[in-house]
């Protein structure tokens, strides 16, 4: 079998959607690199720029972390924290301020209890669990030759796509919120710094566009197979 056969029948497609989500994996860190290095004009850290914007908002619950790695930030709405990488949180850059200011986006789509953000949290464990069992589904249910085994894989594999679906408008949103916050308070300064945050914020959001192509590929995938299983 050759590589495109073994990917099934949207191998072409799936290859194609693997590269390209290399090439903007690229992008976002050449364009963190970039702007990570560059002070902001008004010299504040993440960590700082994440407590304004929270405090601002009547988020004087949510508590502000630091975290090992680079570009792991992340809002944990379970335990009210926002957590900032070691590249965001002491860093008084472009890169650090919009990348602390989109994750306190999050913060504020839980205080106002965005849609999109409750339905992603609620199939999140659950999507979890069920994406662990659906590539063993499917090698069991064409080995032995169960179709029903393989259409459950794809089901599992069509909810992830719709996880991924819905993930677009929650990120969109918080950096949305971000480059706001930024131009209001006048944190962005000049053109340059502003596009910067607003490169940094874009690159970011390329990621979870090409994760919800990828699903797509994947998801047409395994429903080609699952078709297959009907014959």
């Amino acid at each position: 079998m050759d590589l495109l056969g073994f990917f099934g029948p949207y191998g072409p497609l799936i290859l194609v959607v693997m590269v390209v989500s290399f090439i903007i994996q690229g992008y976002l860190s050449s364009t963190y690199r970039k702007w990570g290095s560059i002070r902001n004009p008004r010299n504040v850290t993440g960590a700082q720029i994440a407590r304004m914007m929270l405090d601002e908002n009547g988020l004087q619950n949510v508590q502000i972390e630091r975290v090992p790695g680079q570009l792991s930030d992340h809002y944990d709405p379970q335990a009210k924290v926002v957590r900032l990488s070691e590249s965001t949180y002491d860093v008084p850059s472009i890169g650090a301020m919009a990348v602390a200011a989109h994750e306190v986006g999050h913060a504020i789509q839980d205080k106002v209890r965005m849609p999109a953000l409750v339905l992603r949290g609620q199939m999140a464990v659950p999507l979890s669990l069920g994406m662990n069992l659906a590539p063993l589904l499917l090698m069991v249910g064409l080995v032995v030759n169960i179709s029903g085994l393989v259409w459950v894989g794809a089901i599992l594999f069509g909810l992830a796509l719709l996880f991924h679906l819905i993930t677009l408008p929650v990120e969109f949103d918080a950096s949305r919120r971000a480059l706001v916050y930024i131009r209001e308070r006048g944190l962005g300064g000049g053109g340059a710094e502003q596009q910067g945050a607003q490169k940094v914020l874009t690159a970011a959001a390329l990621t979870y566009v090409a994760g919800f192509a990828m699903a797509l590929a994947q998801f047409l995938n395994v429903l080609g197979m699952a078709r297959s299983s009907d014959d």
